[in-house]
């Protein structure tokens, strides 16, 4: 028993060696974007340095257990909140406009600092509590109770979304929405509730993109959206149309993607000018420099990951736990398939990065923070999750 007990034994090392080597990856992105000349600073320096408070940051939540995490989830919710609204109010001296978005604190001495990141975490925390607080007070399931657990859920959700709207921020809105999604389908809500809902808002996002496409005046008259407004839709439809302007970053992003073939050009040997691709477009430059090979490899590792979140949460027997594990892995598995899909052209181009592969302080401190609390599974549910007697 002491033996199972001993800190050593309740570390998760798959999830360890996953995270280490999409560190790895990171790095090597990094560097290889850095190699355009572009740059003025050296953000391998200062990936490695987020990696390591991101590490501090798992060590500190590690030591929460369920009990813990419960009791201060509204407290983080709260807190988030509070990031949120502050961005609005605080002056520009604190808050710079970014192409035209106010979403980032600067902070002497550290840099860019943003809530937004720590929001996603902190949703994940309010709704898991949200949802395993609500059963014990409904024992037997009605329309009405999944109806009262639903707008619940949609509450706590859209008081963030709306805060981060105002700065305004499409591709997090878009995150929170998503996370809301995957607890909800886990939530235990009736499917009699859930699938009029979701055909409901397929229709409404259906008809709203036939409306941009083939009815863009209509939307002018109706509801005062101007055309322009939609060239992200129409350069991620035609990019080769809008090369010049709103499609510049695609088209560049599918000749880098294109040209590195099978087994890619090798660090160092980029061909292809992608501003800031550091960022929100690194895995352009997998692409380019390491080809279909290396990308597959990447994409592997994001899968490894989240099976290894799904196994993890499917063996939990903390029902919290399992809430957070969904609201984990509905958060990363979005992030995933949004940033691959837009450099490749198969989504719209929405400013997400990848996760633990951009270079970015917060977004790396908000997932780091988001793997601190699936290291707390095994930290203190080891004997119930992978005793042989389990």
């Amino acid at each position: 028993m002491e033996q199972q007990n001993r800190f050593s034994n309740r570390i998760d090392y798959t999830l360890v060696f996953i995270l280490f080597l999409l560190c790895m990856s990171s790095c090597i992105a990094i560097y290889s974007a850095m190699t355009t000349g572009q740059y003025t600073e050296n953000f391998l320096v200062k990936q490695i340095f987020w990696y390591a408070v991101g590490v501090g940051i798992i060590a500190a939540v590690i030591t929460l257990d369920s009990d813990q995490l419960l009791k201060i989830s509204w407290y983080a919710y709260g807190f988030g909140l509070f990031l949120l609204l502050l961005l609005i109010v605080a002056p520009e001296s604190i808050v710079p406009v970014r192409n035209g978005a106010k979403s980032w604190f600067i902070i002497p001495a550290i840099g860019s600092i943003q809530p937004s990141e720590f929001m996603k975490v902190f949703l994940i925390m309010g709704l898991a509590k949200t949802i395993s607080s609500h059963h014990p007070k409904f024992i037997i399931k009605t329309i009405k109770s999944d109806l009262w657990l639903l707008i619940k859920l949609g509450i706590v959700t859209m008081v963030p979304l709306a805060l981060v709207m105002q700065q305004p921020d499409l591709g997090t809105s878009m995150v929170f929405l998503a996370i809301m999604l995957g607890m909800m389908f886990i939530s235990g809500i009736s499917w009699k509730i859930l699938l009029p809902i979701v055909s409901a808002v397929a229709s409404i996002g259906s008809l709203i993109l036939y409306l941009v496409l083939k009815q863009p005046a209509f939307l002018e008259k109706y509801l005062g959206v101007k055309e322009y407004q939609f060239g992200r839709i129409y350069s991620w439809l035609d990019p080769y149309n809008y090369s010049s302007t709103t499609g510049f970053q695609l088209t560049k992003s599918l000749l880098a993607i294109g040209s590195g073939q099978t087994t890619g050009k090798g660090i160092g040997s980029r061909e292809v000018y992608l501003p800031e691709s550091h960022s929100d477009f690194i895995f352009s430059v997998i692409g380019e420099e390491f080809g279909f090979v290396g990308s597959s490899i990447l994409i592997s590792l994001f899968f490894l990951l989240i099976y290894h979140l799904t196994k993890t949460g499917m063996y939990t027997k903390n029902r919290y736990y399992t809430y957070l594990c969904v609201g984990v892995i509905s958060m990363v598995t979005f992030h995933v398939f949004q940033n691959i899909g837009m450099t490749i052209g198969v989504l719209p181009i929405t400013g997400i990065p990848l996760p633990f592969i951009s270079y970015g302080g917060s977004s790396l401190m908000g997932n780091m923070m988001a793997m601190g609390l699936i290291f707390s599974i095994r930290y203190h549910y080891k004997k119930y999750m992978f005793s042989s007697n389990s």
